[in-house]
């Protein structure tokens, strides 16, 4: 302990300051030392070595020669030498009541000037028993005691803190075990179960540094063991899985390090803001099919999925280790049960790939299994560089990959191959995309996770109970002749991502050349090829097309030609949305696919060369919205003079119930009155809603509709206008609330709409000014803007590409406006960050814009909107 006497607080203020400049002249010389490459342990031992002195320093001044009743220890990260840039450092005063009331002033003004020096210190003043009271309380405070190292102490002191904490006296070995264990589970679970977010956290988050700082405090409390690599000469590790989870440790915490600086403070989430700067700091360059900073994260998706891995094994480990020995109990040839996880009989398996495809066939026929047990899993690792891919692989063998895909639990046992490696080097494409991310607000998975959500929303629609997310998948499922042909087409739909060009195309290539190897037939491995290739197709015409005008689903059931690629496009168009983001996937995309499937289906079975004319389309539609009206009470001359106010196209593109609906709200209008507003669930609790609106055309009508609309918090994602017989509007939008949380009630949209419209001066009517989301500030598209003369009556295609922001929609209807120009349909979609919007435009007399100038003008009016930073 040191002898030398406190000194007089009055120039603490210059000490803090030199110390303060100190410090920050340090950090500066570790930051060019990062920057040069240097070793990271290196780094995060020599920042606490130069933090503990400046402690001891300040120690020294404030407690003096004083401080034998005192003893200062270093906890949590800090006491284990481990300091990044911005850490908090915490420590431990151990005293005793009598010392604590005696030296209270001086551990105020030490805890206060370590805080001027720039140090923030969190720190706790306990006697030995309130050490013991304290960790007894909560695990968290064990934990961090159980890394305390001395800084200004003795031997002595040291001894009573251990004997404080001792496993006899809190948090036996078994318990401390079981509930840090499910302290791991339950912080996953706040990440939901993955380390695939775009914006990770690299110390809480799953496979993250906590998993791997976990490990070490359960070897401490349960074997005793003072870090991970005494556990290889233990038995409990192997030399390779010490190596392999020390080298992604030191990965991660450069990842960290770096971190910390681009962000100039404390920060544990690699958030978008810093993606780009920490990959360039790094030295990650890139190229267009590669981005520096999805380089970057490929390799901290690698590294978490490893740790996950790892940490799986050694967790087993210590449960066997606090249960004893189990009995072998038999299960297939060649596996037993050992309490409860899959075990490989034979001490030198696996042999070969068949025997490791035999392991997930016992596993998918014995649901029941808690896992795989850690030496068979560390066998299955260590076996992994000598499995060959496909390719080279023995007819056989091939054959029992497909037989996988065609017995039990298939998507469970392609799941089960990725995360444990067996997939990748089965095909050595998906060993590419296993970590990929694209920097884009639009995909929230990595490449290969997305593919495994893909498989996961399949197996659901397998599993026989209706999922009230899809309308009519349940139906669609049955029809299937040969299920594993849509796994096959799921699990390649994405491969080629990454290597430039066209994925589709790439992929298709690799989905036949596998299904050729592996014995499938011409036409089921063309079936495959084609739906990787189109996987796209359905999508893109429902949310970018008219699927209500014939020549539209014409179109598309000539390139789907048959019933069994429409079941399984559908199906494989379904769990692609639903696996891309869990906020993709919504009511509006539910509706539009089905109609689009079901409009499909009837074509294929009328036949492709007897497509339904414009006339019996009408036809068909008038008839249909008749029958329900008489049920709701009209006689015929009310119908039919009705039908004579709505415009004829109505009939050609609207839906019968649809019809029916207008056709009532104009019913109940009264006398003198020349609006009718209506709102209505299109989707029972889906928060989605069906509005109309008839009234007297007039400028500025639909900009007027667009910003009610949007604030109400109203997203619009799909408007159809027309006009009259009479000349009125008739404008039908499908819109769902931007918050689903929020849903708005219909009674509430007719109220706002009504009273907005009333207005005499429309242009009074404005969208909210809202700031842009910080999540889309990283994300900027250059706008793109199109025109095509194909619109359906001789309108003009406006089409918009662009970042998406608040209120965006309505800015750009206000340019319409402005221009003079009506809009007859729009289609809205966003993808992420990106907005991509289809209006049928005129001019004001209804011809389409055929006048270059007219064209630029407007194309420039868009520009100056789309380019500004959107807060309105």
């Amino acid at each position: 302990m040191s002898a030398t006497l406190p000194r007089s607080p009055g120039d603490d203020a210059a000490w803090a300051a030199g110390a303060r400049a100190a410090l920050a002249q340090d950090d500066a010389a570790f930051a060019a030392r990062f920057d040069a490459g240097e070793d990271i342990d290196r780094l995060l031992g020599a920042r606490a070595r130069a933090v503990d002195g400046w402690v001891r320093a300040a120690w020294e001044r404030c407690i003096g020669v004083e401080s034998s009743a005192l003893a200062l220890f270093a906890v949590g990260g800090y006491g284990r030498g481990e300091l990044f840039p911005h850490s908090d450092i915490d420590l431990l005063v151990l005293a005793e009541p009598a010392a604590q009331q005696a030296h209270q002033a001086a551990l105020a003004r030490l805890f206060a000037l370590l805080w001027d020096a720039g140090l923030a210190a969190g720190h706790a003043v306990r006697s030995a028993a309130e050490c013991t009271e304290a960790a007894a309380a909560d695990i968290t405070v064990l934990t961090a005691m159980l890394e305390a190292r001395p800084l200004q102490t003795n031997a002595a002191e040291v001894a009573r803190l251990h004997e404080a904490i001792a496993p006899d006296r809190v948090w036996p070995p078994r318990e401390y075990f079981l509930a840090k264990r499910e302290e791991q589970r339950a912080r996953h679970a706040r990440y939901d179960d993955t380390a695939d977010n775009l914006e990770p956290n690299l110390k809480e988050g799953p496979g993250g540094l906590r998993d791997v700082h976990t490990l070490h405090w359960m070897a401490l409390r349960v074997l005793g063991a003072r870090g991970l690599e005494p556990l290889v000469a233990l038995g409990q590790f192997g030399a390779d899985e010490y190596a392999t989870l020390e080298q992604q440790r030191r990965e991660l915490s450069r990842l960290r390090w770096g971190l910390h600086l681009v962000a100039g403070r404390r920060e544990e989430r690699l958030r978008f803001d810093y993606q780009k700067p920490l990959a360039a700091r790094l030295g990650h360059t890139g190229d267009a099919g590669n981005l520096a900073v999805e380089q970057m994260m490929q390799g901290f998706y690698r590294s978490a999925a490893l740790v996950l891995r790892i940490n799986e094994r050694l967790l087993q480990r210590f449960e066997e280790q606090l249960e004893g020995e189990a009995v072998a109990e038999p299960l297939v040839d060649g596996f037993d049960v050992l309490r409860g996880y899959l075990h490989a009989a034979d001490p030198a398996w696996p042999r070969g790939i068949a025997d490791v495809f035999a392991l997930f066939e016992a596993w998918a026929a014995h649901p029941d299994l808690r896992g795989l047990h850690s030496q068979t899993a560390r066998a299955l690792a260590e076996s992994l560089p000598a499995i060959g891919d496909h390719a080279g692989a023995s007819p056989a063998d091939r054959a029992r990959f497909i037989a996988l895909l065609r017995g039990q639990a298939p998507v469970a046992t392609l799941t089960r191959m990725a995360r444990l490696g067996v997939l990748g080097r089965w095909i050595p494409a998906f060993a590419q995309v296993s970590g990929r991310m694209q920097f884009d607000l639009f995909h929230v998975y990595t490449v290969d996770q997305h593919t495994l959500a893909v498989l996961r929303n399949i197996a659901g629609f397998a599993a026989g109970t209706p999922d009230p997310r899809f309308s009519i998948v349940h139906n669609v499922w049955p029809r299937l002749r040969k299920p594993e042909l849509l796994l096959l087409a799921a699990l390649f739909h994405d491969i080629a991502k990454g290597r430039g060009g066209d994925h589709s195309v790439l992929g298709e290539v690799d989905a036949r050349t596998f299904c050729e190897l592996h014995g499938l037939s011409e036409g089921e491995t063309a079936l495959v090829g084609w739906l990787v290739r189109e996987h796209l197709l359905m999508s893109v015409t429902a949310q970018k097309q008219d699927i209500s005008d014939p020549e539209v689903i014409h179109r598309f059931a000539s390139r789907v030609a048959d019933r069994e690629r429409l079941d399984l496009l559908y199906l494989l168009t379904c769990a692609d949305i639903a696996g891309t983001s869990p906020k993709l996937w919504n009511a509006w995309k539910d509706r539009l696919l089905a109609d689009l499937y079901t409009a499909t289906r009837m074509a294929l079975r009328r036949g492709l060369e007897h497509p339904l004319d414009a006339e019996a389309r009408i036809a068909e539609t008038r008839d249909h919205a008749r029958a329900r009206l008489i049920d709701a009470g009209l006689d015929e001359d009310e119908i039919e003079s009705l039908f004579a106010r709505l415009p004829e196209t109505s009939f050609l593109r609207g839906r019968a119930d649809s019809i029916a609906w207008q056709a009532q709200a104009l019913h109940r209008m009264r006398a003198g009155q020349s609006m009718a507003v209506r709102a209505r669930p299109l989707v029972q609790h889906a928060g989605a809603l069906e509005v109309f609106v008839h009234a007297p055309d007039r400028d500025g009508l639909f900009a007027a509709i667009v910003a009610s609309l949007d604030r109400l918090g109203l997203a619009i994602q799909q408007a159809r206008l027309l006009v009259g017989p009479e000349g009125g509007v008739f404008d039908t939008f499908e819109v769902l609330p931007s918050d689903p949380q929020r849903p708005v009630e219909p009674v509430a949209v007719e109220r706002a709409l009504i009273a907005a419209l009333s207005r005499e001066d429309l242009d009074q009517v404005r969208p909210p000014r809202r700031a842009q989301p910080r999540h889309l500030r990283h994300f900027r598209l250059a706008p793109q803007i199109g025109f095509d003369g194909a619109g359906a009556g001789g309108r003009t295609v406006l089409s918009l590409v662009s970042t998406d922001r608040p209120g965006l929609l309505a800015d750009v209807t206000r340019v319409l406006r402005d221009q003079r120009l009506r809009v007859h349909d729009a289609r809205i979609a966003t993808f992420g960050e990106r907005a991509e919007d289809v209006f049928q435009i005129t001019d004001e007399r209804d011809h389409a814009l055929v006048d270059p100038r007219q064209q630029q003008a407007l194309r420039e009016a868009l520009l100056a909107c789309l380019d500004g930073d959107g807060n309105r």
